[in-house]
């Protein structure tokens, strides 16, 4: 967390609120988030600059500048962007972990919150953005995922499923909580070899991940402790979750009893045993 869902609702938020406000002044509380550029080089890059467009790539919030450079933030665990305003200030609990601050000329503040400092946000040139973007994989909701490019990328390997899902040079955006939840949906054991999916595998698996994701999208996230949207809203996906974190409880589908295992690549991994086959 946060994951594709999430880091593209705060993105949308910051675009919707944020977009056009020029920064006014930065105030960085714990350099150690800080990637590419020193507090000294952010503040001289950043203040001054009028923020034009807030977007999504990957897991990234980005932040277009007028300068040219862009404003990339990876929030990983814990991270989120906060809009602080008079009328709506930042709770105590959510303000002793604002690790970096924009102050915007109208006033409001924009944060950057990580409780447990995993996060990052980095300063980069147009070079270094079109370097760093082109090392990523396609996006689940453009037009390029098709069905022909998911089974390619398949296609001779003999890594689990799920672990081509989840990386990020393959796939980007998708985390563990949609990679359970689609497999799930597209009836596949996310511990099959991906080699052996076939066209139809491939087919149901492409639209079980963009409905999943899309459905998500639509209800701001999935929060279970610390994300939160740019208003510092729950997300409301976490109702509609069939399988994540719910090891144990029946299946949806055919009742049986979900298993939970991280016995595939660490982490959670929770599926139907008799629905995944």
């Amino acid at each position: 967390m946060p994951e594709l869902p999430e880091t593209e609702t705060i993105a949308r938020d910051l675009d919707a609120e944020v977009a056009r406000s020029r920064i006014a002044d930065v105030r960085v509380r714990r350099a150690d988030v800080l990637r590419e550029a020193d507090v000294a080089e952010l503040t001289r890059r950043t203040v001054g600059a009028t923020i034009e467009r807030a977007w999504r790539r990957a897991k990234l919030i980005v932040l277009d500048l007028s300068t040219g450079d862009r404003v990339v933030v990876q929030p990983r665990f814990t991270g989120a962007m906060l809009i602080e305003t008079t009328d709506r200030p930042l709770p105590e609990g959510e303000r002793r972990y604002s690790t970096l601050a924009f102050t915007l000329d109208d006033g409001r503040l924009l944060h950057y919150r990580d409780i447990r400092r995993l996060g990052t946000v980095a300063l980069m040139s147009p070079q270094r953005w079109s370097e760093y973007s082109r090392a990523l994989g396609v996006e689940p909701l453009d037009r390029a995922f098709t069905t022909e490019h998911l089974s390619a990328l398949f296609r001779g390997s003999r890594r689990a499923v799920k672990k081509v899902l989840m990386d990020q040079r393959a796939v980007v955006g998708i985390g563990n909580i949609y990679a359970n939840e689609a497999l799930w949906r597209a009836a596949i054991d996310p511990s099959r070899e991906a080699r052996t999916l076939d066209a139809d595998d491939a087919a149901r698996l492409r639209g079980a991940i963009v409905d999943v994701l899309a459905e998500s999208i639509a209800l701001r996230g999935t929060s279970f402790r610390d994300y939160r949207d740019a208003r510092g809203e729950k997300g409301g996906f976490v109702e509609r979750l069939a399988v994540y974190g719910r090891g144990g409880l029946p299946c949806p589908t055919c009742g049986t009893p979900l298993l939970a295992t991280h016995e595939i690549d660490g982490r959670s991994t929770v599926l139907c045993a008799r629905c995944q086959r």
